[in-house]
């Protein structure tokens, strides 16, 4: 084999500061988009990102030279700042500081995308709290 095969995809999920509600529809997916073009000027395969008022969830291909504490702090970083330069919340806006990571496996993306994809209708009937437990559980089983 003359290159490198790397199939790592990891769902992601972070929480704003003290899960503060304050990504508003009015600026969210402005804020995904720009998530999304950070990671493509970065070259982070960001596959899919998606969110709700206090958290946001991303699947990312891996390279075999990234971590993903370094993609996060990338994209956190870079994120929190521009919200805060483009006054969309009245307050100093911050991430939390801790992350979950879930491998995936790649007959599973597909699944993922989907539920990534269909955060508001998750969160119409669960919290954060109980999405968090849920994905634990299920890696348990």
């Amino acid at each position: 084999m003359t290159g490198n095969l790397i199939y790592i995809y990891v769902h992601t999920v972070w929480t704003t500061k003290h899960r503060e509600p304050c990504l508003h529809k009015s600026f969210r997916y402005k804020l995904f988009e720009h998530i999304r073009n950070h990671a493509h000027n970065k070259n982070i395969q960001l596959e899919i990102i998606n969110g709700v008022e206090d958290h946001l969830h991303c699947l990312f291909k891996m390279k075999s030279t990234q971590t993903v504490a370094e993609i996060i702090k990338v994209l956190k970083g870079e994120s929190s700042k521009w919200v805060n330069e483009s006054g969309f919340v009245n307050n100093h806006f911050q991430w939390q500081d801790g992350y979950g990571v879930f491998s995936v496996s790649p007959q599973n993306v597909g699944k993922v995308k989907r539920y990534i994809f269909n955060q508001e209708n998750h969160h119409k009937v669960k919290n954060i709290d109980d999405e968090f437990f849920e994905m634990i559980n299920l890696l348990a089983e």
